[in-house]
């Protein structure tokens, strides 16, 4: 039976290349197409964007046979859905891109860090969750950041891009640091060294050094970036002189992955000074907070409230 459909699918296909089907024969290759595409489970971690790779795979079909066909709006779906079709066939198929194999690192109530196997450096903050390869292969190196945030020295190498997916946004460099903040409703990218091209929802923007993006209710903004923002507290000490409560809890959210719920606004123009080691524990940065303000901090999992 496999045999017979597998038989009967290639010599459709021959036939269509060749330009030699009926119309009947082109609307069953066209609707068996669709119909394997839409019903298909794909892992777009491991194979890509089916858009794409359909797309390039149809091209090539085009240099091979070595003609300019009139286009056809199904032809790209059949070249993703036979992947998908042989493969449930139990077809042997071997892709010209290997499947990376996905490791995910997850961090608990501390930061910590992680070196991948282009030298490049991801320091996540504490409840945060990141996704990648075992080791690189391809043209470009994905990565994806899947909840909280991230500091990144991304090893440079201008033949392989390095590509982040967070969010409904990617980010895209070839070697510089910056940060990548992640939550439910919006995603931010602030620049601390080198180039940076942030995407998202059909919009596209590029940084430098001390700009940040800020995707936002589908909108994709940019802007200059807060200057406290522009060092790796994940890896380093951090000193806030003269600053205020507002400023110092915006750090703390992003390095511990907390949310603060306070009662009074008021609380956060309360001036201060604080010192934040690298390694320091939220508790105990809190309890520094305490001895200087007087303010009560309640830790619970996720959330700190301000009493």
């Amino acid at each position: 039976m496999i045999k017979r459909i597998k038989h009967s699918l290639e010599y459709l296909v021959d036939k269509s290349t060749r330009n030699k089907t009926s119309q009947a024969e082109e609307n069953l290759l066209n609707d068996f197409a669709l119909n394997e595409y839409q019903n298909s489970s794909w892992n777009e971690i491991s194979m890509g964007n089916p858009d794409e790779v359909s797309q390039n795979i149809y091209e090539n079909i085009q240099l091979r046979i070595g003609k300019k066909k009139t286009f056809n709006p199904y032809l790209k779906y059949m070249a993703a859905a036979s992947i998908l079709f042989l493969v449930g066939l139990g077809i042997y198929f071997k892709p010209t891109v290997i499947a990376e194999k996905q490791l995910s690192f997850k961090t608990s109530d501390t930061p910590k860090s992680i070196q991948l196997s282009d030298g490049s450096k991801i320091y996540l903050a504490a409840n945060s969750l990141f996704q990648y390869p075992e080791k690189f292969q391809g043209e470009e190196r994905k990565v994806s950041l899947l909840k909280g945030n991230a500091f990144f020295e991304v090893a440079k190498d201008k033949k392989h891009p390095f590509i982040i997916t967070s969010g409904d946004i990617k980010t895209r460099v070839v070697g510089t640091s910056f940060h990548i903040q992640l939550s439910k409703s919006k995603c931010e990218v602030i620049v601390v060294t080198g180039k940076v091209n942030v995407s998202g929802k059909g919009q596209s923007v590029d940084l430098v050094p001390n700009q940040e993006a800020l995707l936002e209710s589908h909108k994709l903004t940019k802007q200059q970036a807060d200057k406290a923002f522009l060092v790796n507290w994940y890896n380093t000490d951090v000193t806030l002189n003269q600053t205020t409560l507002k400023q110092v809890i915006t750090i703390l959210q992003y390095k511990y992955g907390v949310s603060f719920e306070y009662n009074n606004e008021h609380v956060l123009a309360t001036p201060l000074t604080v010192f934040i080691k690298k390694d320091a524990s939220l508790e105990n940065v809190l309890q520094q907070i305490n001895y200087i303000t007087n303010l009560k901090f309640k830790v619970y999992g996720e959330i700190v409230k301000v009493d």
